[in-house]
């Protein structure tokens, strides 16, 4: 059945009667990453006032594949479960030049991890499941038909004027987090400009409704038979939802694209029969760009409103859930007085490095994608044909690096030579078995001092986790070592790793932790 868009209850907000008081955070958006970042906060005890110019759901599927990584963030404010179970699992990708299998590639080939590698899940139902769990906690205020037509902001703060269906109030906070979209109306407010690059390309992306028994992997063709000389995507989503990506070219004209007379019979030769529905259509185009800095004193941007990504490699969603990753816990810290407001520089050095990975890989996969005449047509065209005949040349085909998160530049973190490099310092903590539970859910919201094989000092400020090395903790934490001590931060990225270390190293590394050098 397709999906039943009940609009949520709008609620004439105290403003617009009396003064209200002063706020710890203002959010402007309610999509994924605005409920996420209110869920964030709220784990780590800081409330928030989430404001939102509609009242329902957003229409279509839009981002539809959720990572690993996501699904612990997830996980971790209290949705990871229903969207695991209500979405689509799979880890398996493969592409296609024409009707060849040239390159497959397996997201997750080891066992011992609680999330799977990818989840197909419509946006709504996402926003759904984070509505409702915002609905339930106490510290989120969450205003629909709220919508903010003015920023300003001084030393002590920031301020908001209010459109409601009831009038216009103001409404202060100690800081506002934009996270309006791609077309942030707070960015415009602030007269903010995106830098880099957009691309003369548009894609065409069709949801459809149909019985089929398509297996639940990623399908990347380039010139397919069923739509020459242009390239295609096939994902399966739950209630028997398909969703179906195809290049147009930068003459085709959107409008027309999007009209069913035109789109039925496209989609018609993809899937080979006219037994579907067509549920949502939408026309968009390449761009890969960002704001110079995510922090602007007193106004935080993050995920769309801080930058954009072309579609292919799932780098938009799930980029926008590692920066509330990386902003909730210190932001939380700083309003609780625990850190100073200087280490808010370091979720803006550290979203600006992952938002330029992410960048960089979707510019290469678009490039190779929607190549220009010359010499990247020749390479693009070349690395294919001879993917169907030399191994060497499979892994060249690119048709969007699928996201994961970036590993974070940590210079001076203490680490020790010999212990694996999927646990080093700036990455994210790697999950695993531990007795009748898993590693990811015995970190809490305070930084974690995880002992492996041995006994760790106790030290103020930080929760101490010892475990006994089973074969993936030894294998993703110790390597060829016989113990080892790490720093986790609340984020679950390692801040320092020792073999053997000392309380005062530890102490050391947790204060530089806490001010963000």
């Amino acid at each position: 059945m397709p999906y039943d868009y009940r609009p949520f209850p709008y609620v004439p907000p105290r403003g617009l009667s009396a003064a209200e008081e002063k706020k710890s955070v203002i959010i402007v958006g309610a999509g994924p990453i605005g409920l996420a970042m209110a869920l964030e906060l709220a784990r780590h005890g800081t409330a928030s006032v989430v404001l939102d110019d509609n009242n329902v759901v957003s229409v279509g599927s839009r981002a539809i594949c959720w990572s690993k990584r996501s699904l612990e963030i997830l996980d971790r404010i209290g949705v990871g479960a229903r969207a695991a179970e209500k979405g689509v699992t799979w880890k398996v990708g493969r592409t296609f030049h024409r009707d060849a299998e040239v390159f497959n590639f397996d997201l997750l080939p080891e066992d011992g991890h609680k999330m799977p590698a990818f989840v197909n899940l419509q946006q709504y139902y996402v926003e759904q499941f984070l509505v409702e769990e915002c609905q339930a906690n106490d510290l989120i205020d969450l205003r629909f038909k709220n919508r903010v037509t003015e920023v300003a902001q001084d030393a002590d703060g920031a301020t908001v004027t209010v459109e409601t269906p009831d009038g216009a109030y103001a409404l202060a906070a100690d800081y506002l987090v934009a996270c309006d979209g791609a077309k942030s109306p707070v960015r415009s407010m602030m007269g903010l400009e995106f830098n880099g690059e957009l691309f003369e390309e548009r894609f065409l992306i069709a949801d459809i409704e149909m019985e089929a028994d398509f297996p639940s992997e990623r399908r990347f063709w380039f010139e397919p038979v069923f739509h020459p000389g242009q390239s295609a995507l096939l994902h399966k989503q739950p209630d028997n939802i398909y969703r179906i990506d195809l290049q147009l070219g930068w003459d085709a004209d959107p409008e027309v694209e999007k009209s069913p007379e035109v789109v039925i019979p496209r989609i018609e030769k993809v899937v080979g029969h006219s037994d579907f529905r067509l549920d949502w259509v939408s026309v968009y185009t390449f761009q890969c760009r960002r704001l110079d800095r995510f922090v602007h004193d007193r106004v935080i941007f993050v995920g769309d409103s801080a930058h954009v990504v072309s579609p292919f490699g799932a780098r938009g969603g799930n980029g926008g859930l590692q920066d509330v990753d990386a902003l909730g816990w210190r932001l939380a810290a700083v309003l609780q007085g625990r850190a100073p407001a200087r280490s808010l520089a370091a979720y803006d050095r550290e979203r600006q490095f992952g938002a330029d990975e992410n960048i960089a890989n979707s510019t290469r996969a678009t490039r190779f994608m929607t190549p220009a005449d010359g010499i990247e047509r020749l390479f693009r065209d070349q690395v294919l044909a001879l993917a169907a005949k030399a191994d060497f040349a499979r892994p060249m085909v690119n048709s969007g690096r699928l996201s994961k998160p970036c590993i974070y530049p940590l210079p001076g973190a203490p680490d020790a030579p010999g212990l694996p490099g999927v646990s080093r310092p700036g990455a994210v903590a790697p999950d695993a078995p531990m007795g009748n539970g898993w590693l990811i859910d015995a970190m809490g919201t305070d930084p974690v001092v995880l002992a492996i094989g041995c006994d760790a000092p106790g030290i103020s400020g930080a929760a101490a986790l010892h475990v006994k090395p089973t074969p993936e903790i030894a294998r993703r934490y110790l390597g060829d070592a016989s113990q080892a001590i790490y720093l986790i931060r609340p984020d679950q990225v390692i801040a320092a790793r020792w073999t053997r270390t000392t309380a005062d190293d530890i102490t050391a590394a947790l204060a530089a932790m806490w001010e963000g050098v």
